[in-house]
């Protein structure tokens, strides 16, 4: 009985911890862009109190966004169960791994923006901007490719989202720091994702309990 529990509520709580990924982590990366919209162009001079305000929510919401994120990977995990290939599994859970990592280093970066003026704030802008944009991204990029192709293999995620989890992980490999806002591309697929989880843990139908 735990266990049939325990299988039952698994896709709530990855829903639910990929709903809260995604509004966290959106709102983070919404925030830092508004208050340093120049990136690694800034010219390093010290924040106004709005700025230094919005970057500080920012970080914040971090350490939060990161719990959720490896919460929403284990209900995912826990999904596909002992049908998953290792050599696939293995990537997924690398990657999502290394997503977290290179996030809160991110964020570790960006705090010297807070606390330094001339060429220390520039620097850990660059920094906090070249791991979110080009490595923090391209393991999203990694996470959302096996992902997708997991749910396909499992037969688990409809042809539609799979396609949009391929397209979203290549443009998310490819584009890079390059173009800017592309970050938001990784919390939206979460989100399409999380709730195609809860609307088939809705709508799926109750199976009949075997009479003894």
């Amino acid at each position: 009985m735990k266990r049939r529990l325990k299988r039952l509520a698994t896709p709530w709580a990855a829903g639910a911890a990929g709903v809260v990924f995604a509004v966290l982590t959106a709102t983070a990366i919404v925030l830092v862009r508004t208050a340093l919209p120049s990136g690694a162009d800034g010219t390093g001079a010290t924040l106004e109190p709005g700025q230094r305000s919005a970057v500080r929510t920012a970080l914040e919401l971090i350490p939060f966004a990161g719990i959720a994120f490896l919460w929403f990977m284990g209900a995912l995990r826990e999904q596909g169960g002992e049908r998953e290939e290792r050599f696939v599994s293995t990537v997924f859970l690398g990657s999502g791994l290394i997503f977290v990592a290179t996030l809160f280093g991110a964020a570790a970066a960006a705090w010297s923006v807070l606390d330094a003026g001339g060429q220390g704030a520039s620097f850990g802008r660059d920094v906090a901007y070249a791991l979110l944009t080009t490595y923090a991204m391209r393991m999203a990029a990694v996470f959302v490719l096996t992902t997708s192709t997991i749910g396909r293999r499992l037969g688990v995620l409809p042809r539609p989202l799979v396609a949009i989890g391929h397209l979203a992980g290549l443009t998310l490999l490819v584009v890079g720091a390059s173009v800017p806002w592309s970050e938001l591309i990784f919390p939206a697929w979460v989100v399409v994702l999380s709730l195609n989880i809860l609307w088939g843990r809705h709508s799926a139908p109750p199976r009949p309990v075997a009479s003894t």
